[in-house]
């Protein structure tokens, strides 16, 4: 009887939160926060456990996720304000001529998005994509497409990128990891989705009437270079500090002060402290931006930053209410019964609330809050986690369609019908989802 109350509190707590997000249009953070009250009353809980699940769920998650997210987002916002996403655009599809193109543009759209919201890739990358399509006078989608897939790829599943952060933090998967891991699968996915199978859904008439923005082929290569520096600098110290901690912690090598120093300049907090620091100065100072600019550059990007922030909070809090309530404790004895596969559930989670609602953040982190509860009662290992963590991430890329905000983008900066939409980026998305879950489920099987 209580298997069927637990079961009742976490299926009416989804309907609650598409509900209200659907029908009701409520903000996902206030949407997010009902939801998991209900699922702990449904759940049995005490008003003073509810009140305190809110208060531990929200607290642990932020306790790193608001600081990287925040520490992202500037430096994002710094890389647009200098150009450097154009420069790098520019100087990929120099280096690869007319004959790689598309694969300059995919390789931009992956590098950008590390730092820079999918939507903002957009805005700033496709004057370049149309420029492209007019000068070759092959269809738009020709080129658009794979820079697409770059952005979507990086922005679902590799850290720094808010929504893998966010994920990583509530599953307890190590950054090194997720890094690792999410650029083994998005780098072919990319370029079989990117290049290969986009070209199926790409027709072979050009748009006419298509819009033309100003886009000259200069660039400033030393823009490029501090780019590239500046880019991996954080992801080559999270790695290495991951790397000398697990293999401190295997007794490979000692644990010194060596270990500990690199440790401590490879965590997210300083790497990415140490990378928006010298973004400010060579993206900014250098470059002729005064410290006003710089202000209100900073000041701006915390503003969406601020509604991710709170959104993944919430998903912290819906992860604590069912552990709390014994949801998690008791999906995880149906998973050891084989009654259900958890990477499937983790996948097709994500899949449910992104298609119902729209948003792959909320999607995700939906997602990575039930799986999250179901973690503690299951064996597994840190690569379990992190592909648990990738099938997530897959979920929440699929079927981009009419309710999804980055639809309506691609919609007006491709200017296309929606009908036209609808046969290119909403197929796309879920192609670049069924692949990678495939790829995903395989490598989950054989680890």
């Amino acid at each position: 009887m209580h298997d069927l109350q637990l079961i009742l509190a976490i299926l009416s707590g989804i309907a609650i939160l598409l509900l209200l997000i659907i029908r009701l249009k409520l903000n996902a953070f206030l949407s997010l926060l009902v939801a998991s009250i209900w699922v702990g009353l449904i759940g049995g809980l005490s008003a003073e456990k509810i009140i305190e699940s809110i208060s531990s769920g929200m607290g642990n998650t932020l306790a790193f996720v608001a600081t990287i997210v925040g520490l992202g987002a500037i430096f994002g916002a710094l890389l647009e304000h200098s150009g450097g996403a154009q420069a790098l655009a520019k100087f990929l599809l120099k280096k690869g001529g007319e004959a790689k193109s598309r694969l300059a543009l995919l390789v931009t759209g992956f590098i950008v998005a590390i730092p820079v919201f999918f939507d903002v890739g957009i805005i700033i990358l496709f004057p370049i994509v149309k420029a492209l399509a007019l000068k070759s006078g092959k269809n738009v989608l020709h080129y658009a497409l794979p820079l697409l897939t770059g952005l979507a790829i990086t922005h679902s599943f590799i850290p720094p990128t808010p929504g893998p952060v966010a994920v990583a933090e509530i599953l307890n998967v190590d950054l090194g990891y997720a890094i690792v891991v999410g650029a083994a699968i998005g780098l072919p996915i990319s370029l079989i989705c990117g290049l290969v199978l986009s070209r199926f859904i790409t027709p072979k008439t050009a748009i006419e009437n298509l819009k033309e923005d100003v886009v000259d082929d200069k660039f400033d290569g030393g823009l490029v270079k501090t780019i590239f520096f500046i880019l991996g600098l954080p992801i080559v110290l999270i790695l290495v500090g991951s790397l000398l901690k697990i293999l401190a912690g295997e007794g490979i090598i000692p644990n010194g002060s060596l270990v500990e120093t690199v440790s401590f300049i490879g965590h997210p907090f300083v790497s990415l402290i140490i990378a928006t620091l010298l973004a400010m100065y060579f993206l900014g100072t250098k470059r002729g931006a005064t410290k006003k600019e710089l202000f209100d550059v900073a000041n701006r990007s915390l503003g969406p930053a601020g509604s991710i922030i709170l959104i993944t909070g919430a998903g912290g809090v819906l992860k604590q209410m069912m552990i709390n309530t014994g949801i998690g404790d008791m999906i995880a004895e149906a998973m050891k019964s084989g009654t259900i596969s958890i990477v499937l559930l983790a996948y097709f989670v994500a899949v449910l609330v992104r298609i119902m609602q729209g948003s792959a953040t909320v999607a995700m982190l939906t997602a990575a809050g039930i799986v999250a509860a179901v973690i503690p009662g299951m064996d597994l290992t840190m690569m379990d986690k992190t592909l648990l963590m990738m099938a997530i991430a897959a979920g929440s890329i699929v079927l981009s369609h009419v309710n999804d905000s980055g639809f309506w983008l691609v919609n007006r900066y491709l200017d296309h019908t929606v009908q036209q939409t609808l046969r290119s980026w909403t197929i796309q998305s879920s192609m670049i989802s069924v692949s990678s879950f495939i790829l995903i489920y395989i490598a989950y099987q054989v680890l």
